[in-house]
This record gives C-alpha cells, sequence and structure tokens, in this order.
C-alpha cells in the first residue's frame, strides 16, 4: 500500500493554485504536490520543487505523479480527465464534472482499473448540516414530501469577475453562466437530498446584471414523480444575498440558511390530523427538534475533498462524490438551459444530443460564425 499520493494539479487558476497551495503546504495528509500544470509558464511558479508543466498529457507520461486534480475551465476537464483514466490515475475533477451531459457521459464512458478513483470536487457534502439533513429527509423525518424552497442568491459577483478571464461569462469558456459556474454545489446537494426531478421549466436571464451573453439570474420549478415539487432561484446580481433550502412534509418542516438548521416537527402527520380533527381552523401541534451540526473544520473546505480523494485513492475509502454521481447535476443545469431555450417544460432523463446541439449553436452564434440562434 502507497505511503503517500504524488498529486498533479492541472489548471493554475483561482481554485488550482489553491488546491496546489494547501497539498504543498501540507495541509492534506499522505498528498504531496508532485507537479503543476498550466498552459502559461508564468503561472505554475511558487510551488516549490514540483514539477512543472505545460501539457497535461506531458505530465500524466512523465510518471511524476499518481493522481490529476483538475481545475481548468470546464469544457476542458475532458483533455485532462481521459488520458489520465485511461492511464490508470486517480482523478479528481473540478465541479462540474462537464459543461454537458453528453460531454460528462464521454468521459464517465472510460473505464476504470480496479481501486482506481474518479470523483468530482462537491465539498458541500462534507458539511454536516447537509448529511443530518440527508439523514433525516431519507429517513422520512419529515414524512411525505409536499414542497422545497431554494434560494442562492448569495453568488453576488462584479463586473471585474466577469471580466478577470476570458473565457468568464462565455458560452465557450463555461458551457454556460452561473449554473455551470457557481451553482453546482447547489445542485449537487438538491439531488443528493431529493433525487432527481421528473421534469424542469425555468427561466433563464441572460447577461441580465452583467455585460455576459450567459445566465446570471435563474428561477425554476421542479416537478418529481408524485407531485412533490419545488422552486429554484439563484442570481449573481444580489446583495445582500440569501442561500436558504427550505423542505416541508407532512410531518414538520426543516430550513437551512447560512448552515444553521432549524426543524419543526408536527405531533402527528399533517394529512392524518387534517382526516381526523373535529375544528375547521385547528392546527397540529409541533416542536422545535434540535438537529444542530457540528461547526466545519478550519481552513478552506475544498480540504475536505482532498482528503477524502487521498483516502480513496490510498486506501479504498468510499469517495464523497464519485464523478458518475456529478453527472445528476449537469443534467439539472442543461436542463434550465434547454427549458429556457424552448420556451417549454423538459422531461427528464434530457435528451444530451439535442442540448449538445443548442450549446454548439450558442458557442457559434458568440463567435460569430452561422449559429443556430
Amino acid at each position: 500500500m502507497a505511503k503517500e499520493l504524488r498529486v498533479g494539479v492541472v489548471g493554475i487558476g483561482a481554485m488550482g493554485a489553491q488546491h496546489a497551495r494547501q497539498i504543498a503546504g501540507g495541509a492534506i495528509p499522505r498528498a504531496v504536490l508532485a507537479a503543476v500544470c498550466d498552459a502559461d509558464p508564468a503561472r505554475t511558479g511558487g510551488f516549490g520543487p514540483a514539477a512543472r508543466f505545460t501539457d497535461a498529457e506531458d505530465m500524466i507520461r512523465s510518471k511524476a505523479v499518481d493522481a490529476l486534480v483538475v481545475a481548468t475551465p470546464h469544457p476542458l476537464h475532458a483533455r485532462a480527465v481521459v488520458p489520465a483514466l485511461r492511464a490508470g490515475l486517480h482523478v479528481l475533477v473540478e465541479k462540474p464534472v462537464a459543461a454537458s451531459k453528453l460531454q460528462a457521459q464521454a468521459m464517465l464512458a472510460v473505464p476504470l482499473k480496479g481501486g482506481q478513483a474518479f470523483g468530482v470536487a462537491f465539498h458541500l457534502r462534507s458539511f454536516d448540516v447537509y448529511r443530518r439533513l440527508r439523514t433525516l429527509v431519507r429517513e422520512g423525518g419529515l414524512g411525505r414530501l409536499h414542497r422545497f424552497s431554494y434560494v442562492v442568491t448569495d453568488w453576488f459577483r462584479t463586473h471585474r469577475y466577469y471580466a478577470s478571464a476570458g473565457w468568464r461569462g462565455t458560452w465557450a469558456g463555461e458551457g454556460g453562466g452561473m449554473l455551470l459556474n457557481q451553482c453546482p454545489h447547489n445542485l449537487d446537494i438538491l439531488q443528493w437530498l431529493l433525487g432527481m426531478p421528473a421534469r424542469v421549466r425555468a427561466f433563464c436571464r441572460f447577461g441580465r446584471w452583467h455585460d455576459i451573453r450567459v445566465e446570471d439570474d435563474v428561477s425554476a420549478y421542479l416537478e418529481w414523480q408524485g407531485g412533490f415539487s419545488g422552486f429554484f432561484v439563484a442570481s449573481t446580481g444580489d446583495a445582500p444575498g440569501c442561500d436558504r433550502l427550505e423542505i416541508q412534509g407532512d410531518l414538520g418542516r426543516v430550513v437551512v440558511e447560512k448552515e444553521k438548521v432549524r426543524f419543526l416537527r408536527n405531533d402527528q402527520s399533517s394529512a392524518a390530523f387534517s382526516l381526523a380533527s373535529p375544528e375547521p381552523m385547528a392546527r397540529p401541534g409541533f416542536r422545535e427538534v434540535d438537529l444542530e451540526a457540528a461547526a466545519r473544520p478550519a481552513g478552506p473546505p475544498q480540504n475536505a475533498v482532498l482528503e477524502n480523494f487521498a483516502r480513496a485513492a490510498l486506501d479504498g475509502a468510499p469517495l464523497l462524490a464519485p464523478a458518475a454521481e456529478g453527472l445528476a447535476q449537469v443534467e439539472l443545469s442543461n436542463a434550465m438551459l434547454h427549458s429556457t431555450f424552448t420556451a417549454g417544460m423538459v422531461e427528464l432523463p434530457l435528451d444530451a444530443q439535442a442540448y449538445e446541439r443548442e450549446l454548439e449553436g450558442r458557442i457559434a452564434e458568440e463567435r460569430g460564425g452561422p449559429g443556430a440562434f
């Protein structure tokens, strides 16, 4: 059994540089920074003895690393992920796995060797508050689910943010806007808690708050088989913003806001009370149940993902978020955009080919070519 994991980081932008610094600084037990890679060689300096590359495939062929952390713009993930997986390396890819369902499926089609770890960096899954909430929902603590509301407008971004790199805020560079960049964490938590909906109707507004072509404001209705439904609202233009998830069931209501959780539990099912009560306007009694979660560890929350990835690669520990599970978030993001493009309800699973054609048309139009729109 290997005693340490030699990690190479591909893409030394904001997130890639953070990962590289944390590994190089010894914050990730049993992981060492063996190499860094970026198309811009100026970005690869300052990481001590780590080998420096400008091409991911050169890094893979060098045999200097056992694992890759891929933090390039998401439409470029496959360029590093696919050859790394084929070479038998462990891979952790930044969210989202890919810009589209079809691109994600192509990466996930690469067969893994025994013990090979392939994960996606969804750090919210490591937060105790969401793990407790998942247990509550999955074990029936809320009873039959009625509805949810998830408002994530705490993603405020300035014009300078979008101007800081040519790929930001573009169809070619990101494959979308906030649904592909900021909201993957939230959409992953949504489906991790509640499962995938059956249909989606979304209203994405493109460049509402910034001079960009992609979405920076989203309102979506999601519906599950059986009637459970709810709304997802997100924006990069609201300040002060909100990060609030509410789930209502017939046994009570739970609210998570800024990682603080409140659970109001009914004394009995609201449906049973409604049928049995002789009073026309009575309501079931309720009590507040303590679900207070443990504080998350100090340091960047992404470190929990890196630590888990190292344990998965070295010891075979279960991944927080296997890459295959990252497909769900990509599909939800694509479905919301597809619903907006087609001005209609989208049934899931999403037609990956149809969406890919729409995305290619948007990219062609953005580049001044003969796009489909």
